[in-house]
């Protein structure tokens, strides 16, 4: 059983707290803790000294407070859940950031990975597939704010058949680039791991496989490392590793 498997809902919260608080500040520390929660400083004790029995944090009174490998490990774990529920709710059901971030944290606690893998699976074949996209996921939006509304089917697929073919030159996507040329915030589909030997084994362990969506959330000045997020996953991609890694924009 892994560690955040035994943990409680609210020893949940206060781990995201910490990681979240150390990944701005490098460490933190109790009265961090106390204003992000929200909550008695005694209470903040208490749990300190559970996690930290755990062995998932480093904890002396008055010191500043640290992830264990096992405590990093679960806390990412939790994170993941919740960003990637919350962007589901956003990017697939049109729910507004603020409620749908309210929701993930109460959802979090109890759904199954099988579920969560579904969700996640399932938001990036609607940003994949012909028939979906940012254009599907508005019309869906449109339709929950205003009610039922008919489209004309055939129209909608000759649009998206006359998309498909400006995208195609000679049966090859003209928008296939290689991953170290996205821009901070775009979006695109892994189409070919050209990386070979242990990058490659490297890039599938992190689930940098075909078909993955993936998303470049910062680059350095120099482009090393690279920022993304697959899977859930926050990843940092050395540039050598980004080079190795063809994608199709969406």
């Amino acid at each position: 059983m892994t560690a955040n498997a035994v943990l409680s809902e609210s020893l949940e919260d206060y781990l995201e707290a910490i990681f979240h608080i150390i990944a701005e500040k490098q460490a933190a520390r109790a009265k961090d803790i106390s204003r992000q929660l929200k909550v008695a400083g005694s209470s903040v004790t208490g749990a300190l000294r559970s996690l930290a029995k755990k062995g998932l944090i480093n904890y002396a009174p008055y010191d500043l407070i640290t992830l264990t490998p096992a405590g990093r490990k679960a806390a990412k774990d939790v994170v993941r859940r919740h960003e990637a529920l919350r962007d589901f709710f956003v990017n697939v059901l049109a729910v507004g950031y603020a409620e749908a971030d309210e929701a993930a944290c109460r959802i979090e606690h109890v759904i199954s990975k099988n579920i969560l893998e579904r969700l996640i699976q399932f938001a990036e074949f609607v940003e994949i597939c012909p028939r979906g996209g940012s254009k599907w996921i508005a019309g869906f939006g449109y339709h929950c704010d205003h009610g039922d509304t008919r489209e004309n089917c055939e129209k909608c697929i000759s649009l998206i058949l006359e998309d498909l073919k400006r995208k195609k030159t000679g049966g090859k996507s003209m928008s296939i680039i290689n991953l170290k040329d996205l821009k901070q915030g775009q979006r695109a589909r892994v189409e070919k791991i050209t990386a070979r030997g242990d990058t490659n084994k490297r890039l599938v362990e992190m689930g940098v496989t075909p078909g993955a969506v993936i998303e470049v959330e910062r680059l350095a000045p120099l482009g090393d490392p690279v920022e993304v997020k697959v899977k859930g996953y926050h990843l940092s991609l050395r540039k050598s590793e980004a080079e190795g890694i063809d994608v199709e924009l969406i």
